[in-house]
């Protein structure tokens, strides 16, 4: 699933090859993909891209005077940029393509989605708060005023395990389950550690970690083309799914735990003293 690091990239890449440019076609080719249905898509149509943002993981097409495309690449979901767009409309099919947009010189991007959940959202609306996802946001935790004592403050309130804390969008923008993971191993933590244990230095630490973490995520992640992110992202993660290979920090074996959709990995020796996590599903954590 593309997370911060790479929607951030995604937006300063479609910034400098979208904007100033018009929407000549919208097209949907799975249906199920639009969440709204006023106004329709073809209310882009004849706008100018004005502004690219990103709303933790949402991605945001403002236009001259129409309607905001946003759109939420869920797990499966990316977007292929074509420098030349193939002739006539796309056919509907079982293959991935989603929707694609054209522009006025040729070019244009193409909404895809792998695999058999379909996750993948985009809705066409006046204003991105009227989406459910981008209005329940918490703040982004790479914004100018995200400091050290707000996020203390948020976590003030939670009693939880901190690797759900992480992921909750409603407390934190654009943090999913590969970067809970690396923040959590930057911050020698247990992903299963609960919040209301936490000391004020390991805030500091973590606080630390969520920042550094995520900061070089978006640098080595700029001015990839969007098609290489998705190697990039890979490329950059220490323990994220890198199960049964050595930590790169202290050479123990990166262990996971499996959910039901998903799972986590970690450094036994980095972050739980050396001992193995129980299996979520089974018991609580080894302490």
């Amino acid at each position: 699933m593309p997370e911060l690091p790479e929607v951030e990239a995604l937006k300063d890449f479609l910034t400098e090859n979208l904007v100033g440019h018009e929407i000549v076609r919208v097209l949907p080719v799975a249906v199920s993909v639009l969440k709204t249905y006023d106004p329709p898509v073809t209310a882009l149509e004849g706008h100018e891209v004005t502004a690219v943002r990103r709303h933790g993981k949402f991605l945001d097409l403002e236009t001259d005077g129409g309607p905001h495309l946003v759109t939420h690449l869920a797990r499966g979901g990316w977007l292929q940029w074509k420098d030349r767009l193939p002739d006539g409309p796309p056919r509907p099919g079982k293959g991935p393509l989603a929707l694609r947009v054209a522009l006025e010189t040729g070019a244009g991007f193409d909404l895809t989605e792998a695999g058999s959940q379909k996750r993948l959202a985009v809705y066409v609306v006046r204003d991105p708060r009227e989406v459910p996802g981008v209005a329940r946001l918490g703040p982004d935790p790479l914004a100018d005023d995200f400091d050290e004592e707000r996020f203390a403050r948020l976590l003030a309130g939670e009693r939880r395990q901190i690797k759900g804390a992480l992921r909750d969008q409603g407390l934190i923008a654009g943090v999913g389950n590969a970067y809970s993971d690396e923040i959590l191993h930057a911050a020698r933590m247990s992903p299963f550690k609960r919040t209301a244990a936490l000391t004020e230095e390991e805030i500091a630490g973590l606080y630390a970690a969520l920042r550094t973490t995520l900061t070089e995520a978006v640098e080595r992640s700029r001015g990839v083309a969007a098609g290489r992110l998705k190697a990039e992202k890979k490329s950059g993660l220490r323990v994220h799914g890198r199960t049964g290979e050595p930590c790169p920090v202290c050479g123990d074996t990166v262990r996971e735990v499996s959910f039901s959709d998903s799972s986590l990995q970690y450094c036994p020796t980095c972050q739980t003293g050396g001992r193995p996590l129980a299996d979520r599903r089974l018991s609580r954590l080894l302490k």
